[in-house]
């Protein structure tokens, strides 16, 4: 026979569907419930829901939305997870959470919330972004740039970590004037990489690749471009690429180990021209 049989029923709308997560989350935590659920913490689940996330974003990526439903219920999960926790430890509670990003959307749409006047549609994209910006500046007012800047996560990808920081550095000037400042540097740091490969320091090589990925996503900015986006779509036409050698070199009857370099050159030049 079922236990707690008003939880197998299927809420009939999203706050008794919230009400019924929270309520499993609780009873997992409790004496009787999940004896695994009962001894996470914070820290032993923070990278399930940085795997969600990412899942999340694939399924998105993939236009897969039986997929993204469950994904995003996985993430819903994870909220809720950390918000039991919180309220064990009389941190906060899964109603801060609600309340305070509800309360943080409605302070950064003052045009919708606040009788604030926008002339056009064709105009407010743009004023609505920068209208964005200037509330969250308030909100951190009496912060420092870099006390702003050290507030991007670390545990984003490096990519996206770069990203946001030279955007926050750029928002006070500090940036060239143009793309071309940012390629003059991309020439230097290749110099300076070269320079440590002749000299043969580990430590060195790997600061000055840090310095040219850096650059790299500096020129990505001043093009408008994610870094993120156009390194995964270079990953993706490469394996497509060795994908096809493997194949032709299949029905020409070699293994990729059994190829040679000569033949994998050729194979690779049909793929750049055909895919």
């Amino acid at each position: 026979m079922a236990r707690y049989e008003h939880l197998h029923k299927k809420a009939g709308s999203a706050e008794e569907g919230l009400g019924r997560l929270i309520e499993i989350l609780k009873l997992l935590r409790s004496p009787g419930g999940c004896d695994w659920d009962r001894v996470q913490t914070h820290k032993s689940i923070r990278n399930c829901l940085i795997e969600e996330a990412y899942e999340t974003v694939e399924a998105i990526d993939n236009e897969d939305f039986e997929n993204l439903c469950e994904e995003l219920g996985d993430v819903l999960l994870q909220v809720v997870f950390h918000g039991n926790m919180a309220e064990e430890e009389g941190k906060f509670s899964i109603l801060d959470i609600e309340n305070g990003v509800c309360d943080k959307m409605i302070r950064r749409h003052p045009h919708v919330f606040f009788d604030q006047y926008i002339e056009s549609i064709e105009q407010s994209i743009d004023k609505l972004a920068e209208k964005w910006e200037n509330i969250k500046r308030e909100e951190h007012k009496g912060e420092t740039l870099t006390e702003n800047i050290r507030k991007v996560p670390n545990a984003l990808p490096a990519l996206i970590k770069s990203y946001k920081v030279q955007k926050k550095a750029a928002r006070v000037g500090f940036d060239w004037d143009s793309v071309s400042g940012a390629l003059d540097k991309l020439a230097e740091e290749e110099r300076e990489l070269m320079g440590a490969m002749y000299d043969g320091n580990k430590e060195h090589m790997k600061e000055e690749l840090g310095d040219l990925l850096f650059t790299v996503v500096n020129i990505a900015r001043f093009l408008d471009l994610d870094p993120e986006e156009a390194l995964n779509g270079a990953t993706e036409k490469f394996i497509k690429r060795l994908e096809y050698i493997e194949k032709y070199g299949t029905m020409e009857g070699k293994t990729f180990e059994e190829m040679s370099p000569e033949q994998m050159d050729r194979l690779w030049k049909r793929a750049k021209d055909e895919l």
